[in-house]
Order: structure tokens, then sequence, then C-alpha cells
């Protein structure tokens, strides 16, 4: 009875999907209408006078984009000023903590009542409805979702406005019915990550777990612990596992690791692009990892051409404007107060009816192989502090990912030339990592006991050695520079063997 009463409702949600499916031009335009009519008496809204626009020709006129840096100033009228009419018409109550920008530690970006529950929840519960549309014999419901959210509790700063991580927010203001299926808020929300890794292992061999929800990286730490403390299969522990809702970094690194770890071949893993600034897709069906761009969440797309990434007032694109096959920025409009707000994501979409996607990548390069994402400008600081207290120089360098292995969690390999090498190379990856953890929380949180991220690899290169690979690839000469940092080892294992062939 149970069954068949969720399955029903989720159908009902189903429906929905397919009317945003159906309209998704006009989804849409209603939703921009919506938001510029409730945003029209903010701060923002006279200082770029709303009330004079009547489409979305005159949106794009009329509103720059924003990059975090253009949106501090009006958050910090919230965060300092305590006036709440600057973003959205309605009070931002909480602010969830992401990764940092190049002067922050963590952004912070607004989050309201109706963005939580017209979008966050809303396109959740729709997530689920996909996902039971293509397994009609869907049972994980009758038994707990083991959740594994961020470590940041939520912290009250005042005047009703609380910060913390994104998944906390979300956990804290679920329906009592909804918290009965996933793990207990009091662990959910347990700060100190080894005390929560134990916690959530003690409650989860006593369970009936039938569904896992969260970031690969940290979830398969978990997972370990579990395999290794009980020495037990996990198809043992839970002869009723249906289903991993996975997202947030690419699960791509991981796969392996999940399938020898469940040895089940009825295990399904479920994409969803779910972030701070809201719930953008879900895979759509089980025959592929495409997602399904959400579009009746109160979020209004446009979408940034890659030759107009870099350009102060970039050319936009709406929904019905999109090629498939091209690689775009998205720019989200929300009722979480972000006004045509450059998320750093880049898609490409795979089908325009409906309108699926795939994830590519970031606009700058970055390493967020584990939900780190270490920035350029975090590795330069960083790097800059090791040479200073090192007495080193460095020529070149490049940094991605080294992936989890059976016995070992991941790190970053460092591939550095020196013009003068560091007095001490332990001292130097200390104080590398050191900074790293100081300039970015998300790192840092990483790094933690050595869980997600070990110690980073730093690798001496001889010198010349970067011109010399560039000049094999035929790329030597000014225009051409060495990839900072990058989410896959393309270039970092291009340079290796490289290095061997060369002898070096």
């Amino acid at each position: 009875m149970i069954s068949s009463l969720v399955h029903k409702y989720l159908d009902f949600k189903y429906r929905e999907v397919e009317q945003f499916i159906n309209n998704p031009i006009l989804t849409q335009e209603k939703i921009l209408n919506y938001l510029i009519k409730s945003g029209t008496n903010t701060y923002i809204g006279v200082q770029y006078d709303f009330a004079s626009i009547k489409n979305k020709d005159d949106f794009r006129k009329s509103v720059p984009v924003f990059h975090y840096e253009d949106l501090k100033p009006y958050l910090e009228k919230i965060l300092i000023d305590k006036r709440q009419d600057v973003l959205w018409n309605k009070p931002v109550k909480w602010f969830a903590m992401s990764s940092g920008t190049t002067n922050d530690k963590s952004k912070y970006i607004p989050v309201t009542q109706e963005s939580l529950i017209q979008g966050h929840y809303k396109c959740g519960q729709q997530m689920l409805a996909l996902y039971a549309h293509s397994n009609p014999q869907a049972k994980f419901f009758l038994g707990k979702t083991l959740v594994l959210g961020g470590s940041k509790q939520v912290n009250n700063i005042g005047d009703g406005i609380f910060t913390g991580d994104i998944s906390a927010i979300l956990i804290k203001n679920l329906k009592f019915w909804a918290k009965y299926s996933r793990t207990p808020e009091r662990i959910s929300l347990i700060p100190d990550w080894e005390s929560k890794l134990q916690e959530l292992t003690d409650y989860a061999i006593r369970k009936d777990v039938r569904a896992f929800m969260g970031v690969p990286s940290w979830l398969l730490v978990l997972l370990k612990k579990i395999t290794v403390d009980t020495g037990r299969e996990l198809t043992d522990l839970w002869p009723n596992l249906e289903v991993f809702f996975h997202g947030g970094v690419s699960f791509t690194p991981f796969e392996d690791q999940y399938r020898k770890l469940i040895n089940k071949d009825s295990m399904i893993y479920w994409e969803t692009y779910n972030a701070s600034e809201g719930f953008f897709g879900s895979q759509y069906s089980g025959d592929s990892k495409d997602m399904l761009l959400m579009l009746d969440n109160n979020i209004y797309y446009e979408f940034v051409p890659m030759s107009e990434w870099d350009s102060d007032n970039p050319t936009t694109l709406t929904l019905e404007e999109v090629e498939i096959g091209q690689n775009y920025a998205v720019l989200i409009t929300t009722n979480g107060g972000l006004w045509r707000y450059m998320i750093g994501d880049t898609i490409e979409f795979t089908s325009t009816t409906p309108y699926l996607f795939k994830i590519t990548g970031r606009t700058k390069h970055f390493i967020n192989a584990f939900g780190e994402e270490v920035i350029i400008d975090n590795a330069e600081s960083a790097l800059s502090e090791a040479c200073a207290v090192t007495g080193a120089h460095i020529v070149e360098y490049t940094a991605a990912p080294i992936y989890f292995g059976d016995n070992s969690a991941g790190a970053h390999e460092w591939l550095i030339e020196f013009d003068v090498e560091p007095a001490d190379i332990h001292l130097f990856r200390v104080t590398l990592d050191n900074a790293l953890k100081k300039a970015n929380s998300d790192y840092e949180a990483k790094r933690s006991h050595n869980l997600s991220l070990q110690d980073p690899v730093i690798r001496v290169l001889p010198k010349d050695s970067f011109y010399n690979w560039l000049k094999y690839k035929g790329k030597a000469g000014g225009q051409n520079k060495v990839p900072r940092l990058s989410n896959n080892r393309d270039y970092v294992d291009n340079m290796l063997i490289f290095l061997e062939m060369s002898g070096a």
C-alpha cells in the first residue's frame, strides 16, 4: 500500500515535468515575468529600472551580467547594513557557503524560502519522479536513505540570518516526513568530519539502507570505512540497496571504485545537478547520464557561448537560441535574489526536445575532482608563499588530480620546474598545502584527516621541461600557455610520458 501511494504521488510529480517539457519556452517566459515583477521595488530593481522591462530583450539590455565580485556590495547591504529589500522582495534568511573566489575563502550565496521550496525541494521531488518513471519497481523509499552532506552546521549570525553549507540548510528546513526516511539531522549536521563518519557508520549498519545521496568522493570514504569496520560486504549489510543519487563532482573517476564496493549488477547510479545557487538538472532516464534541465523551478536561464566567456558584456542566448553540441556557460536569474549571475559551470546540450545536457566543466581552469574547487588564484598565492618560505623560484607548473585507488584517497599532483629549487622540498610541500587550506575552505575540508585528499605530490622537473614539451607539441611561442590547473590528467600524463620518452 505504501509503495502504491508513493508511486502515485511520484506519477503526479512526473506530470509536472511533462508540462515544462512540452512547453519549455512559455514556462521560462512566465518565470522571467514573475521574477522581474517580484524584483521591481527592490534596491537592485530600482537601480536597473525593472519597471521598464517588458520582455527578455529588455532584460538583457538593462541588467548587466553579474559575477560574484559584482554581487558582493549587495550582499554586504544585507549582511552588514541589515537591509532586506536589496535582491528580493522577501527576506533572505540564509546564505549558503560555497567555494571561495579570488579574494574570499568562501562565497555567500543568498537563499530564500521561495528558492528552497520552489527550487531545491520541488526539483528534488521531480528528480525522484524521473527516477521512478524509469524504474517502475523502485522501492528505495521503503527503507532509509543514507545522506552525506557537508560538514558545516547552520550558524546564526544575527537578525534572523543564518549561514551554512547548502546541504545543511536543506536538511535543517526539511519537513518532518522527509527527515524520517533520511539520516537523522543530529548526525548529518555534526561539524567534525571524523565524528560524523563514526556516527554515520554506527547508524547505517543497523538500518535497512536502500539509497545513498551525496557527493561521490565523500561517500566513498564512508563506505570504505563501513566495510573495514564491519568486515562485511555492503550488499550483505544492505540486501535491498537500490540507488545512489549523486552530484557535486564528476562520477567518472569513482565509478570503478563503487562497482567494486557494491557488487550488484542491479545497483543504479543516478546523476543530479544541485548547487548552492539552485537545483538545475537531473538524469532523465536510465539509458543515458544526460540530464534534463529543470525549467519550472523559478530560475530563468541564459547561456553564454564559449567565445564570449572572457567578455565584460557577453552576448547571451535564451533557451530557444541554444544549439546542440556547443559549449555554454550558465547564467541564472532566481527567486533567491541572483540576477543574471554567472555560476561558472559550463554545459553542452545533447537534445532540445527535451532540453538535455551534460556538464562540461568550468569557465576557468580549476581542480574539482573531489569537490575542492581549487582555482588559479588559490594555486598562485599558495605557491608564492611556499617559494617565499623556502627561497624557491618557479619557472612553470601544472597540477592535476590523482584519483582514488583501491587502498588510498586522492591527491593533487604538481609538476613544477624551478629556476631556484627550494632549500627544503618537504617544507615547500607543507607550506603549499597549508596555504591552500587557508585560501580555500573546501580544500581544507577535503584534506581533513587525509580522508578525501592526501598530502600533495610534488614532482620537480628538469630545466626546460615545459619549453621542450611545448616545442614537441608544436606549441612553442608567446601565445601558447602551460595549463596551470586541470580537472583531468590529460596534460600531466602527457607531460610525464614525454619526459620518459626524452629520458629526462
